[in-house]
């Protein structure tokens, strides 16, 4: 009997919040789409009243001219309507997902040596360079390129000298790279 009172209440106490709560249908700014929300009445005024206050202190603003750097300002993103050219995107970030020439994948550090010694004769220009992220494998790379099409023209020349040398994305630096 005492466990059907408890369950009893509970259910009264709680049709009791129901009828006190409606659901209020608001727009998300962001995005535009609906949220259901199911509150007091009392709270959606109190939201609406502060949403109010908001927008006409923004306003005032605006017209004013006020342009003050306080806290309560949101920050403005500026997003170009172009592609960004190469010296914003390095400015932004000096390290980018780009493509290395991989001209040889061998078992020794000695083997990856010679290979860069053959490689820096044969191509002064190119920056070469060794990889052991894959031990006891080392990877020998060379060049810095944003596109694998920016890597063809010399991906063409070091073929003459490896034949199994092929263009892999990479971590490269902005400055680096053609």
């Amino acid at each position: 009997m005492k466990n059907l009172i408890k369950i009893f209440s509970l259910f009264s106490l709680m049709g009791f919040y129901t009828l006190e709560a409606q659901q209020v249908v608001k727009k998300d700014t962001l995005s535009g789409t609906e949220l259901t929300i199911t509150m007091d009445s009392r709270v959606s005024e109190a939201l609406d009243a502060v949403e109010d206050r908001c927008a006409k202190a923004t306003a005032a603003k605006i017209s004013s001219g006020i342009d003050d750097d306080s806290p309560s300002k949101p920050t403005k993103i500026l997003v170009p309507s172009r592609e960004l050219t190469n010296a914003e995107i390095c400015r932004r970030n000096p390290r980018i997902l780009g493509f290395k020439i991989q001209i040889a994948v061998v078992k020794s550090n000695d083997e990856a040596n010679e290979i860069k010694a053959y490689f820096r004769k044969r191509f002064p220009t190119l920056k070469v360079e060794t990889d052991a992220s894959l031990r006891p494998n080392y990877k020998i790379l060379a060049g810095s390129y944003f596109t694998k099409q920016s890597a063809a023209g010399d991906l063409a020349r070091v073929k003459e000298y490896f034949k199994s040398a092929t263009p892999i994305q990479y971590r490269v630096f902005c400055a680096d790279a053609k």
